[in-house]
């Protein structure tokens, strides 16, 4: 019995029966695992470990592949928001009454295998792109491209629609985080340099636009001794010339109104030049 489930782990903890089957194990010992509780069913023709991934059990229960945002945050990509479940479905597939749960039909652009529960990393961001808006996409494709689980010439490759292709020509390998993606892409109507995560006064600064203007984003780590650091980061960064504003990850993600009219107050004042 212990090779039985060791045998199932070692193949994600949910997977067809026949699978197991062609390993060389017994109808009668699976059925066995069963009738023990050691396994569990979750759809007729499937088995699953009492310990496997809820989110893998409750695809193979519906019949569904894991994909877009759900599937884009198991990859360990940046995803401004995930609403509810995303799946996936063939476009030949009949309906499904899932409720709250956004089901796509397109078609995969990497075919899927007879089994599979979770999209890789292609038809992951393909789905992405056609479902999220354009600046989340693109986070999320940047976050994929800095990870190195995917390039821009794969996915090039690929026969894409023009949300992706579009998301596809702006995407750089280089942001760490989605949060980077969305300040670059809103402030480039501004035309001027932005550069993000460099070196100044012996600490990296978030954003330096222009040559003086330096722009912060606190997250719910900055306090107590990081916070004292950053004060006197600032104060240094000052005292060489620059200008430091300083704003929160909120006010990025849901009030960036705030933030665009600081920096665009301090630009028109040159702030963001060396002869200030």
């Amino acid at each position: 019995m212990r090779q039985l489930l060791d045998a199932a782990r070692k193949r994600g903890g949910v997977l067809r029966a026949t699978v197991l089957i062609d390993a060389g194990f017994s109808r009668l010992s699976i059925a066995a695992a069963v009738e023990s509780g050691q396994l569990t069913v979750p759809r007729r023709g499937w088995i699953a470990t009492t310990d496997a991934d809820p989110y893998l059990v409750a695809a193979a229960r519906a019949g569904v592949v894991l994909t877009c945002v759900t599937q884009a945050k198991r990859l360990g990509l940046w995803v401004w928001e995930e609403d509810r479940p995303h799946v996936g479905v063939p476009s030949t597939a009949s309906r499904l009454a899932l409720p709250s749960v956004k089901v796509h039909w397109n078609a995969p652009v990497v075919p899927r295998a007879s089994g599979q529960l979770e999209d890789g990393i292609l038809n992951t961001l393909v789905t992405v792109a056609a479902c999220q808006p354009y600046e989340a996409a693109l986070a999320t494709w940047e976050s994929g491209l800095n990870g190195g689980l995917v390039t821009k010439e794969e996915l090039g490759r690929l026969p894409l629609r023009p949300r992706a292709r579009r998301v596809l020509a702006d995407a750089m390998p280089f942001s760490d985080s989605g949060l980077e993606t969305l300040v670059v892409v809103r402030l480039k109507w501004l035309r001027l340099p932005i550069r993000v995560q460099i070196w100044i006064a012996g600490h990296r600064v978030d954003f330096l636009i222009g040559d003086r203007l330096v722009l912060q984003v606190d997250g719910g780590h900055h306090v107590g001794l990081q916070r004292a650091e950053d004060v006197a980061h600032d104060a240094a960064l000052t005292l060489l010339g620059y200008h430091v504003i300083r704003v929160t990850y909120v006010q990025v993600v849901e009030r960036w109104h705030e933030v665009q009219d600081l920096v665009q107050r301090a630009v028109a004042q040159g702030l963001h030049t060396s002869g200030r």
